[in-house]
């Protein structure tokens, strides 16, 4: 019995041992390790540079997350950035060249509403995949024309609701507005007119900004001459902050309101005292160190703010677009199951547009006919106070 038990014990020794090895090298031929390429398309220098960079320092931060997590198994996001220098004809270059790039399974565009709008037709006829971080309804509008562009920003109509409630809230009912001149601040300017016309709020004028400008004194100044009792900006954060120290230059006594796209550093540093007591729309992320944590998703937007203030030492509202766009694209890919780059891009892009996730901006529904996935409900009203944002109440 001796012998004949050593020689079967050897032999199962043996086979557990080839077992092993042949189950390593089938794994590995099995597991995909394949890289998820997102290619990036940011405005990293000229005049919406500030955003672009905090955008590219969520990205990284985000990507060094998900890597670290093991939640991709043995795969790993590898990001291709490209500066598109605040221009639209750079950007649709660039975005020529990663929709050429059979290895980039998806692309995340910046906040440059004309860079989107531009590029549009060439993303929906190279069928790749886009997340744009830029706020223009046009950019995910019409969806027949946008199949493989989607929007991940606050929308004007929602913040121009919310902007309009609460100067109802406050018994305002007169108005002035000062907006950027492109697609997104025209836009404000009409879903603000809209939602005034509901209510018994007169817009008393409005003035019209570049974003390029970097004097806005001239414009504000008139605007105050009108005695609003609130001065609505809507205007990228350089511009917003401006605005609010023309305003107390100006002798302008009434109340400064700000649509998201003004949001910008969690710190106003030398803004502070003109902004003190201006009310901005934002995402709750923004401040959500004065939240408490009663939920996973509100845990998870804590830990997210505290680990990108602590790399970067301060906090940037915009940041958590960015991250929520790479977190989309991985699921789906990882949902979508398909080759990288070229062949699995439709699969990816059907998943995409039938996302759900509660990210770090608020809730996020994607679907057929709505590729802007920010819900309404992800807004809620700010207020600068000691040199900050806080929650407002």
């Amino acid at each position: 019995m001796t012998p004949i038990r050593s020689v079967t014990i050897a032999a199962l020794a043996s086979a557990v041992l080839a077992t092993t090895l042949t189950g390593c090298q089938f794994g590995a031929a099995e597991q995909d390790t394949s890289p998820i390429v997102i290619a990036v398309d940011l405005e990293l220098s000229g005049s919406a540079a500030p955003v672009g960079k905090a955008y590219q320092r969520a990205l990284e931060l985000k990507v060094d997350q998900m890597n670290a997590s093991g939640a991709l198994g043995a795969r790993r996001i590898e990001l291709k950035v490209k500066d598109n220098r605040s221009d639209a004809s750079e950007s649709l270059r660039n975005i020529g060249d990663f929709s050429n790039d059979s290895q980039v399974s998806a692309i995340i565009m910046g906040g440059c509403n004309e860079c989107a709008v531009g590029a549009a037709r060439t993303i929906n006829e190279k069928k790749i995949p886009t997340i744009a971080l830029a706020s223009s309804s046009a950019v995910a509008t019409p969806v027949a024309d946008r199949r493989y562009l989607f929007k991940l920003a606050p929308n004007a109509a929602d913040s121009a609701a919310a902007l309009t409630t609460e100067l109802r809230r406050r018994g305002i009912r007169k108005v002035t507005v000062l907006n950027s001149d492109d697609s997104y601040g025209r836009e404000g300017l009409d879903v603000l007119r809209r939602e005034f016309d509901k209510t018994n709020i007169k817009l008393l004028s409005d003035q019209s900004v570049k974003t390029t400008d970097t004097d806005v004194s001239q414009q504000v100044a008139t605007l105050a001459a009108r005695e609003p009792e609130a001065m609505v900006v809507w205007t990228p954060p350089e511009q917003a902050m401006l605005a609010a120290g023309a305003a107390q230059t100006a002798g302008f006594t009434g109340s400064l309101f700000f649509d998201a796209s003004a949001a910008g550093e969690l710190f106003l540093g030398a803004s502070s005292r003109s902004a003190e007591r201006a009310t901005l729309i934002f995402t709750q992320t923004m401040v959500i160190d004065d939240v408490i944590a009663t939920t996973p998703a509100k845990a998870a937007r804590r830990q997210w703010f505290q680990d990108y203030t602590a790399r970067f030492g301060g906090y940037n509202g915009f940041s958590s677009f960015a991250a929520d766009a790479v977190q989309l694209i991985a699921d789906a890919e990882l949902r979508a199951g398909g080759a990288p780059g070229k062949a699995g891009r439709d699969g990816l892009r059907n998943v995409l547009e039938t996302s759900q996730m509660d990210g770090l901006s608020g809730p996020i529904r994607m679907t057929p006919d709505n590729h802007s996935g920010l819900m309404p409900q992800a807004l809620t009203t700010l207020v600068a106070r000691g040199g900050r944002w806080r929650l407002a109440g």
